[in-house]
C-alpha cells in the first residue's frame, strides 16, 4: 500500500526544477510528474518495493524518481547519473526539499555492472534510460542489463512500445520474468532545435523485472 495518493505524489514532484539545458547526446528529457508519480505509486501499491527498500535510480537525471521514492518510503536511494550538471540539480532538489536519505553519485550506469562494489547492493532498481535513438542505439538495454546486477528483488524500466518483442527476448536471454506492468503515453516537450512540434506523445511500456525468481 502506498503512503501517498498518487495525485498527491505528482504535486509533491512537480516543484522540482528541471534541465536547465538538455544534452541531446545524453537524450535528455524530464521525466513527466505524473508519469513518475503513475510509475511510482504502482510500484508501491502493486509490489510494495519502494517503502523501507534501498532503491537504485539509474541515470537520475534531475531526481525525479528518486525523490518520488522517497515520499514513498524507500529505507535510502542512490542515484547515478553521467552528467554533473544534471547531478548539481538533483543535489539541489534534495537539498531544498531538506531529504536526509537521497543521495546522487557522478558515475557511468555503464561502468556500474563491470564490477562488485555495486553488485546486488539494491532491493528495487527505478530507471528511465535514453530511448537508445539518435547515436545511442541499444543503450536502454544496457541500463535494464546494470540494474539487474544491481538489485535482488526488481529491476522497474520504461522503454518504447515498439520495442517490446526485442525486451521480452532479451529478458529469457537474462533468465528473468519480464512483463509489461502499463502502457503509457509519454509526452516529450520541444527542448531542441531539431524537434518539429511543441510536444509529442510517444507510446511507452511500463516494464517490471523481477530479479527474484532469476533463473540460474
Amino acid at each position: 500500500m502506498a503512503r501517498l495518493k498518487m495525485k498527491n505524489l505528482e504535486t509533491f514532484l512537480q516543484g522540482m526544477d528541471d534541465f536547465e539545458n538538455p544534452k541531446v547526446q545524453l537524450e535528455q528529457y524530464s521525466t513527466p510528474a505524473h508519469i513518475a508519480s503513475c510509475v511510482l505509486y504502482n510500484i508501491q501499491a502493486r509490489y510494495e518495493d519502494l517503502e523501507g527498500k534501498l532503491v537504485g535510480d539509474l541515470g537520475c537525471g534531475c531526481g525525479m524518481l528518486s525523490v518520488g521514492a522517497f515520499l514513498l518510503g524507500s529505507s535510502q536511494t542512490i542515484g547515478f547519473e553521467l552528467d554533473p550538471e544534471a547531478l548539481n540539480i538533483f543535489r539541489s532538489n534534495i537539498t531544498e526539499m531538506e531529504i536526509p536519505t537521497v543521495d546522487g553519485i557522478q558515475e557511468d550506469v555503464l561502468h556500474l555492472s563491470l564490477g562488485e562494489k555495486w553488485e546486488n547492493v539494491f532491493d528495487t532498481v527505478i530507471t528511465n534510460p535514453p530511448f537508445g535513438t539518435k547515436n545511442n542505439s541499444g543503450l536502454d538495454i544496457l541500463f535494464i542489463k546494470a540494474g539487474i546486477h544491481l538489485a535482488t528483488n526488481a529491476v522497474y524500466s520504461l522503454h518504447k512500445t515498439s520495442t517490446r518483442e526485442y525486451i521480452s527476448k532479451k529478458a529469457k536471454d537474462w533468465h528473468v520474468k519480464g512483463q509489461v506492468v502499463a502502457e503509457l503515453k509519454y509526452n516529450i516537450e520541444n527542448s531542441y532545435k531539431f524537434h518539429k512540434y511543441q510536444s509529442k506523445d510517444i507510446q511507452v511500456d511500463f516494464w517490471r523485472f523481477a530479479v527474484d525468481e532469476k533463473e540460474t
